[in-house]
């Protein structure tokens, strides 16, 4: 059975309401939390820390789902794998040895995934991907929140899934990007199982939180259509 998971992007939380959120996460049994760690180099924002995920960390107990979207991976590796439990995700072209990499991730017991941006195309990360515990399939392109889904990504996407299925690799498929009501149900079909949700959903302007979740897992279940 394919297990459907949600990874809330914490990024798009309210911050001036950071524990009210954690709190419903908590009681919603959410099954990651997916951090974006920014460095103003390899993406122009600046975003999250160490510090921030050692707060949420020691507040709710929920693997974290770290995305890494910075330069010098290698060098903070130590410090983001120390999280229980915990992903840690980097996009393969800003690495010299991106198998090294893996390997040093895996070295500190965390789960180790790659990124794919909109424009790396799957013959040059295909030899990554036996080594591989999760892959993240991006359809905007790093660095913003609030975009809109790159035309293509979703046959991206099915092209990427039925690659791994035909040589029976297996890793969990996230999607990250404009994973929105419109485009949940299209995600889940491409063969995604694991999905980024932000302000285009969960975390909506003016919308429920709690009740928002629900609706996402809703729809995952085909219970509600959009």
């Amino acid at each position: 059975m394919n297990i459907l998971k949600i990874s809330p992007s914490i990024i798009c939380a309210d911050f001036l309401n950071l524990k009210k959120d954690l709190d419903i996460l908590i009681a919603q049994k959410i099954d990651y939390i997916h951090i974006d760690i920014m460095d103003g180099h390899y993406v122009c924002n600046f975003a999250m820390g160490l510090d921030f995920c050692k707060a949420l960390n020691s507040y709710a107990d929920i693997p974290l789902d770290i995305h890494l979207m910075i330069e010098n991976v290698d060098e903070f590796i130590p410090d983001f794998a120390q999280f229980k439990n915990c992903i840690i995700s980097f996009h393969p072209e800003v690495c010299y040895h991106p198998m090294r990499t893996i390997q040093l991730i895996k070295s500190y017991s965390a789960r180790a995934g790659i990124a794919i941006n909109p424009v790396l195309q799957i013959e040059s990360i295909k030899y990554l991907l036996p080594d591989i515990d999760i892959i993240s399939i991006m359809t905007v392109h790093p660095g913003f929140a609030s975009q809109k889904i790159i035309p293509g990504s979703l046959e991206k996407l099915r092209e990427i899934v039925n690659y791994i299925h035909s040589r029976g690799y297996s890793m969990e498929i996230e999607v990250d990007g404009n994973v929105s009501w419109q485009n949940l149900l299209k995600m889940r079909d491409a063969g995604a199982q694991v999905f980024v949700a932000g302000t285009s959903s969960i975390f909506e302007k003016g919308g429920d939180l709690r009740k928002n979740i629900m609706r996402f897992r809703s729809i995952l279940k085909g219970v509600e259509k959009d």
